[in-house]
């Protein structure tokens, strides 16, 4: 929207800008038009002073003159030497009316500013100065000539003092008047340049005044008004009803403001209405998951009765399978054999019921371990014995490093099935590698063992993942029941000891051309 000039807040300021500026352009310009002509008039002044200087040297010039030619004539000195005497004090009064009629020629060309009145005197002074000239040579031909008679020639001389001096007055008192009057129109000027100061003073007050009780302070008032709308909108109450201001700036600025008030306020509802929607939709969904935990926990109980149930069912028949196999053994020495066999397959499903049982409460977030000192080299047997059939199976070979006779501090079963699991994890993700390698790691702090293959290796970016639950990156569980690598290492560090990762094995300790995958289980030694 255009606005007309005069309800422009901008052309008002700029109007009342100009009115101040226009004020103070006046008052300069009258300031400074009347120090120039207080400067002309200290001049003329000045001039003055320096023309009845010149009249007091005049004078004294003329003193002595009278005073060297009436000793000359008194004494009946020839012509020659009184030209002789007179003519040191006859060229210094040539120089000073030399330079009198020089200044009298500047007073007459200022005198043309001062009026007519002014000029005329200063043309009388100039006649002045030419008979007191006149006066000078008439006396100085007499005095130069040869006549003789004294009193002739003191009628020359007192003829000249009584000419020159009532023109020398004369010319002084012009002079006297001229610098009273130059004074005068300073001492005038002065007290009209006061006035004009005082009125224009007054008339930029009132200026001023009117421009700030007129248009600043209501503007003023207008935006306090609208910074405390502000305020109140910052604070989120909206209910701000800014007056109508006019098609200003200002005005256009309370439009906006009250529309923006508005927008807010309707921003808010609708915020406000989501808000609702997302709360309820929250509560919903809380809910559901509420619901749906609730029957997690029952599918959880009614695993683990299960994983209870079953375990009570098979172990029953297993314990008397395993004293019937050791009586069976007791019997003869062709049926040993065969119950030896019977007896060493119960107790690995013996075990492999307990690793049920474990798992099972692992999950559940009841970790139970009982960590006693045993054999590196016994927990690195059993591994071996469990798996072989399968790593058979899978068509790989295993390589066990010699183990050293060190203990370690852990809860055998656990170490004993983490370690099982990497191995079946290593045959689902490393077959075509062929070759597995079982070692040991040991130092004055702990001991383990390392299973190396010669897989395809895991990915850098992935390798952080592996240990994460859920979460396979390449390496994931196993078949069976065996357990994770999130698992695995939750099992290890809650003994005390770490698991590590390797990939790509260093070619120095790799088994083979592929990049292969390296984990090690490290764990607190024990003292023997």
């Amino acid at each position: 929207m255009r606005l007309r000039q005069t309800e422009s807040l901008k052309a008002k300021l700029g109007i009342g800008a100009a009115l101040l500026g226009g004020v103070t352009l006046v008052l300069a310009a009258i300031l400074y038009l009347g120090m120039t002509r207080v400067a002309d008039r200290l001049e003329a002044a000045l001039a003055t002073e320096t023309r009845m200087a010149r009249y007091s040297t005049l004078s004294r010039e003329a003193s002595t003159f009278i005073v060297i030619a009436t000793e000359t004539v008194q004494t009946e000195r020839p012509p020659e030497v009184r030209a002789e005497r007179l003519e040191p004090v006859s060229k210094a009064i040539a120089r000073t009316f030399t330079l009198l009629r020089s200044d009298l020629e500047k007073a007459v060309e200022e005198a043309r500013a001062l009026g007519l009145d002014a000029q005329s005197r200063q043309a009388t002074q100039s006649l002045g100065l030419a008979r007191m000239e006149a006066l000078l040579q008439n006396t100085l031909q007499a005095l130069r000539s040869p006549e003789r008679d004294r009193d002739r020639l003191r009628a020359y001389i007192d003829s000249f003092a009584s000419g020159f001096d009532p023109l020398l007055n004369q010319a002084v008192n012009t002079e006297i008047i001229l610098r009273n009057e130059v004074l005068a129109g300073i001492e005038r000027l002065r007290a009209r340049l006061s006035r004009i100061a005082i009125v224009t003073g007054i008339v930029s007050l009132v200026l001023v005044a009117g421009f700030y009780l007129l248009l600043i302070r209501p503007q003023f008032r207008r935006l306090d008004r609208l910074r405390r709308a502000a305020r109140e909108i910052g604070q989120e109450n909206f209910a701000v009803a800014l007056p109508e201001g006019g098609r200003d700036e200002i005005g256009l600025l309370y439009a906006e403001t009250d529309r923006m008030a508005r927008a807010l306020s309707e921003r808010r509802d609708a915020v406000q209405a989501e808000w609702d929607r997302l709360n309820e939709t929250i509560a919903q969904r809380t809910e559901e998951l509420r619901a749906a935990n609730t029957r997690l926990e029952e599918i959880d109980d009614n695993r683990r009765r299960f994983f209870a149930d079953i375990s009570h069912e098979l172990r029953t028949p297993l314990t008397v399978i395993l004293m019937e196999a050791q009586i069976g053994r007791q019997g003869g020495e062709g049926a040993s054999d065969a119950f030896a066999t019977i007896e060493t397959r119960a107790a690995r499903l013996n075990r492999r019921i307990d690793d049920l049982l474990r798992v099972a409460r692992s999950e559940n977030g009841q970790l139970a371990l009982d960590p006693v000192a045993v054999p590196l080299e016994r927990i690195a047997a059993e591994v071996v014995e469990e798996v072989q059939a399968e790593i058979d199976t899978a068509g790989l070979s295993l390589e066990v490093a010699e183990i050293p006779a060190v203990t370690v501090i852990c809860d055998p079963n656990w170490a004993r099935q983490v370690i099982v699991g990497l191995v079946r994890n290593a045959i689902s993700h490393a077959r075509e590698g062929g070759a597995l390698r079982l070692s040991a790691e040991v130092d004055t702090q702990g001991a383990g063992l390392t299973l190396t293959d010669n897989g395809p290796g895991i990915a850098p970016e992935a390798q952080a993942l592996v240990f994460e639950r859920f979460e396979q990156a390449g390496r994931g569980r196993g078949q069976g029941f065996g357990i994770g690598l999130a698992l695995a290492k939750w099992v290890v560090e809650a003994q005390g000891g770490q698991i590590a990762l390797l990939s790509p094995v260093p070619r120095e300790a790799a088994i083979g051309d592929a990049p292969g995958t390296k984990i090690s289980v490290r764990l607190p030694r024990g003292s023997g």
